[in-house]
């Protein structure tokens, strides 16, 4: 029992691990972001999930009662993004934070990560870099964002949108 934060593919609904799918297939529940990615990936992995719940920003701050009160039961939450790392700009940093004050157990199970894939294969210094997230969707706040990191003496890696991102 415990809170398993689960990574899963990005795109390629291969690029996962063994392990994530035991755990996913073990799990008493899988919180998600949005229940029709989740279940796609499942079915293309033959996993029968005995449940499936929604877990996104929008319903975030009013479910980690429930879901700590699962924890309470002894049950095995796993948590998914919809793509890559749960957490990683994505809700459920409350819930890890919960969970831990509560002295559950958290099990991170690694796998794909958006931000690591890209600093890979960018050509760019590895040794130290910085994740600065989603820049702002408005352009002068982005500019104020984008002028914040100028002096990072480090690889950037930040997320943008596809529209925003010759803009940014």
């Amino acid at each position: 029992p415990g809170l398993y934060l689960v990574a899963t593919p990005i795109g390629n609904l291969r690029d996962i691990t063994l392990r994530a799918l035991d755990t996913l297939a073990a799990a008493d529940l899988i919180l998600c972001e949005d229940t029709r990615t989740t279940r796609r990936l499942l079915d293309a992995h033959g996993i029968r999930a005995r449940r499936l719940d929604a877990f996104h920003e929008h319903n975030e701050d009013g479910r980690i009662r429930q879901v700590l009160a699962s924890l309470e039961d002894g049950r095995a939450i796993a948590l998914v993004s919809d793509a890559g790392t749960p957490t990683i700009s994505d809700p459920g940093f409350k819930l890890v934070r919960a969970a831990a004050q509560a002295g559950y157990r958290i099990v991170p199970i690694p796998g794909p990560s958006a931000a690591l894939s890209a600093l890979i294969m960018s050509g760019l210094p590895t040794d130290r870099f910085l994740f600065a997230g989603f820049a702002p969707a408005k352009s002068g706040a982005r500019r104020t964002w984008y002028g914040s990191l100028r002096d990072v003496a480090a690889t950037l890696i930040a997320y943008e949108t596809g529209p925003r991102l010759a803009a940014s």
